[in-house]
């Protein structure tokens, strides 16, 4: 009989392999790690239909090993435990990655595909870390007790990993709860179920929607229950098979309880933050970025490949100019990817390897969650942001791992609206460290205004709240140099294969409409708004229409402009807002729907002249008044009007939600 849950997948189908073994756990537990083991490099990764989620998958041989998103559970709460589901219920045998120092938490999912019927072997992971902690884990007796082999491993040195392949063609079905054995049998025999496969009668039992539409029967409504009865089921066992001896003091335990600490944690957050910024923004950004974009790109690459192209077409025709010109294919398009792009890319992701393997990345989501809720987001939403300061392009795609389609709306106009990227912050940090403190303060409180009043906004417009923040907290540990290149390396490559064709979509789009003289219009209608609006000269316009194309050309076109300090403020402001590079636009298309990225793309456009002509408004009321510039004024008029609209949006929502609550009670 075919399976019900496959009707729907469209990744690539494998339809010759002999065996499907999935990769299933929470997250943190090891799991891409062992999938790295037993698949190597040969890796293909592709989103799964429907959703923006990235699945990992490999043949070797004619064994097909898919990784999944880490979950607590296989249900429809979220995005990742549907996707997780779906794969888990296909698969030939399961390979359940548990953490030794979790055990209690991560046995939980083990029951539930043991519950299932389908077969699997459990990975029981980290072992070395619960012997630091004091745990002692009877192996042989929780093997007994789930049915299933359990081999013990640590995953980033490779031990036990002979031993769980050799145990793969051991994998079998476990002892099923009494209570869901029972619950099977008597629905099995019903009409409306009796064609249903185990797995999903299962899933239906637990209240599961999704599967229970695709059968055309009613959900039923056991998940209580059946949730009570594992978690007593999980619990009697972790009492059987762990023993704790006494702890010892270890200086990573007590450094990560600081790290979540707000007093401690804040403080350290900090640090890290200038050293990232440091290495990335200052370090690659300006000497490594200088060397291989200028010395090496513009130095030599681009000479060679135009004097190639000469030989073939003549560099002032149009394919000369579209291949080799200002926006041309073989030289801008490859000089930003490999000249500035990827040393940024190889930076905030060996960054974030080093941040993510060491773990203390969980601690930064959950030393933010609550800062982050008010935006619509919880802990995890600080990942894409941190990443958009390197760059935006690559943020937005790291918005998948957020959990639901309102975060991620939120995050990706956030990032595309306010996070500058290390290029242009650079050109930004140089023009306004000729103006002074003050007016330093007024740039940087503009963007916080506006990041957390269109959060807020966003946040109490768009139907839904944001999720809980459940996370992993693993030890504090020393980051493995192998793990931490690794993850480099497939992500970058990763990232580069996304952007590449984006980007050069892009360029050439703008190549056409420099050629047809439409960039010379847009910049001739942009150029009133510019004088009038935004105080600034005529020749500004350029420089936003440059934005586009790359968001530190359109910065560094600024700087050619004989600007005051306030024109200087409100210019970086609005470009900072103003819609982000051309390659960044492109990913938030792909990412969303044409409607909800024009939507934003739209908006950015509108709330960075809004806010920088405020800003010039502003400042003349003030010199009306006082007779001088004042960009202190200016700033604390614009936070307190901000805080007024926030204010205001919480107190809306509030007696909206009251009104909502006293009509659901009539």
């Amino acid at each position: 009989m075919q399976h019900c849950h496959t009707k729907n997948s469209q990744l690539k189908d494998y339809t010759d392999v002999s065996e499907r073994i999935v990769l299933a756990g929470n997250p943190n537990t090891g799991k891409s790690v062992l999938f790295h083991h037993f698949t190597g490099m040969y890796v293909d990764v592709s989103n799964y239909p429907g959703t923006t989620l990235e699945i990992s998958s490999s043949r070797v041989g004619n064994i097909l090993y898919m990784d999944t998103p880490g979950v607590y559970g296989i249900s429809s709460f979220n995005d990742e435990e549907m996707v997780a589901r779906d794969i888990i219920l296909r698969a030939d045998k399961i390979v359940n990655v548990v953490s030794a120092t979790h055990l209690e938490r991560d046995l939980f999912l083990t029951q539930q595909i043991i519950d299932t019927g389908l077969s699997l072997v459990v990975a029981l992971n980290m072992v070395d870390e619960a012997e630091r902690l004091g745990l002692v884990i009877d192996v042989k007796r929780l093997s007994q007790l789930l049915g299933v082999p359990v081999i013990p491993t640590v995953a980033v040195t490779k031990k036990g990993y002979n031993e769980l392949i050799d145990a793969l063609p051991e994998a079998r079905t476990g002892h099923v709860l009494p209570l869901v054995e029972q619950l099977v049998r008597k629905y099995h025999t019903e009409e409306n179920y009796v064609n249903i496969e185990r797995e999903d009668l299962l899933l239906i039992l637990e209240g599961d929607k999704e599967i229970s539409s695709r059968y055309g029967v009613a959900p039923l409504d056991y998940r209580e229950q059946i949730y009570l009865a594992r978690r007593e089921h999980v619990n009697r066992i972790c009492q059987q098979v762990i023993k704790e001896q006494e702890q010892r003091f270890t200086l990573g335990k007590s450094i990560g309880r600081l790290m979540l600490r707000p007093l401690t944690g804040i403080p350290i957050l900090l640090i890290c933050l200038w050293l990232m910024y440091q290495i990335v923004g200052v370090f690659i950004a300006g000497d490594v970025v200088g060397f291989t974009e200028e010395t090496i790109m513009q130095g030599y690459y681009e000479p060679w490949i135009r004097q190639v192209v000469g030989y073939i077409v003549p560099l002032n025709s149009f394919i000369g100019r579209f291949l080799t010109g200002e926006f041309g294919l073989l030289t801008m398009t490859v000089t930003y990817l490999l000249g500035l792009l990827l040393p940024l890319v190889v930076g905030f992701y060996l960054v974030l390897s080093v941040f993510e393997d060491s773990g203390y990345l969980p601690r930064i989501a959950t030393l933010v969650d609550r800062l982050l809720n008010s935006i619509g987001l919880n802990g995890r939403g600080v990942i894409p942001i941190i990443l958009g300061f390197g760059c935006v392009t690559m943020a937005t795609i790291t918005t998948r791992l957020l959990a639901t389609e309102r975060e991620k709306r939120i995050a990706i106009f956030l990032l595309g609206l306010t996070i500058p990227c290390s290029a242009q912050l650079g050109v930004i940090a140089g023009m306004l460290a000729t103006v002074g403190g003050t007016y330093l303060l007024l740039y940087c409180i503009s963007i916080f205004v506006v990041m957390v009043v269109a959060g807020t906004l966003l946040n109490k417009l768009l139907p839904g709240q944001p999720t809980y923040l459940l996370i992993d907290l693993p030890p504090l540990r020393l980051p493995r140099l192998g793990n931490v290149l690794r993850k480099t390396l497939l992500k970058t490559t990763g990232f580069l294969r996304e952007a590449a064709p984006l980007f050069a979509l892009g360029a050439a789009l703008i190549t056409i409409m420099q050629e047809t003289g439409l960039l010379q219009v847009i910049q001739n209608l942009l150029a009133p708004l510019t004088v009038s609006w935004l105080g600034l000269p005529k020749e500004a316009a350029t420089a936003f229409v440059m934005g586009i194309v790359r968001r530190d050309f359109g910065a560094a076109g600024l700087t050619e402009l004989q600007l005051s300090s306030v024109q200087t403020v409100v210019a970086l402001v609005t470009i900072t807002l103003f819609v982000p590079c051309i390659a960044s636009i492109m990913v938030i298309f792909k990412e969303r729907s044409k409607k909800e990225a024009t939507l934003i793309w739209g908006a950015s456009v509108l709330i960075a002249f809004f806010t920088g002509g405020l800003i010039n408004k502003m400042s003349k009321i003030i010199v009306s008044i006082t007779g001088s510039v004042m960009p202190a004024y200016v700033a604390v008029l614009l936070l307190a009007g901000g805080l007024v609209l926030i204010i205001s949006t919480r107190l809306y929502a509030a007696s909206r939600d009251k009104t909502d609550t006293v009509q659901q009670y009539r």
